[in-house]
């Protein structure tokens, strides 16, 4: 795999929120891309969400990674949301107990109103 696989676009569409929109895959490669997104999402943000629309493919190390940006996101005491998980990404995080600590909303015009 090549590490273009992943594309993060980070947005900032209210005051103290940012989204992070992640197309493609997530995978071990993804981590330097997502750790990058991750520190431009979060300059002025305490919120910011996982829009997994264009998602098409995460495999466990993707998931580690997305623990990894949940502990960097709890230190700094900001909050992750997560929005457009298809249903076998959101019985994953189920299964990982994920959905405990990172909200999930079906749209991300969902989780910006539960942002705000």
């Amino acid at each position: 795999m090549n590490e273009l696989t992943t594309q993060l676009e980070v947005r900032m569409p209210a005051p103290g929120v940012s989204v992070i929109e992640i197309s493609g895959e997530v995978t071990r490669e993804s981590d330097g891309a997502l750790a990058d997104a991750y520190q431009r999402a979060s300059d002025e943000a305490q919120t910011i969400i996982l829009a997994f629309d264009k998602l098409d493919y995460m495999n466990s190390s993707g998931i580690g990674l997305l623990v990894t940006l949940l502990v960097r996101a709890q230190r700094s005491r900001q909050s992750i949301l997560a929005c457009g998980l298809t249903e076998h990404y959101r019985q994953i995080f189920e299964l990982t107990r994920l959905d405990e600590v990172i909200s999930i909303y079906e749209t991300e015009d969902a989780a910006l109103t539960a942002a705000v």
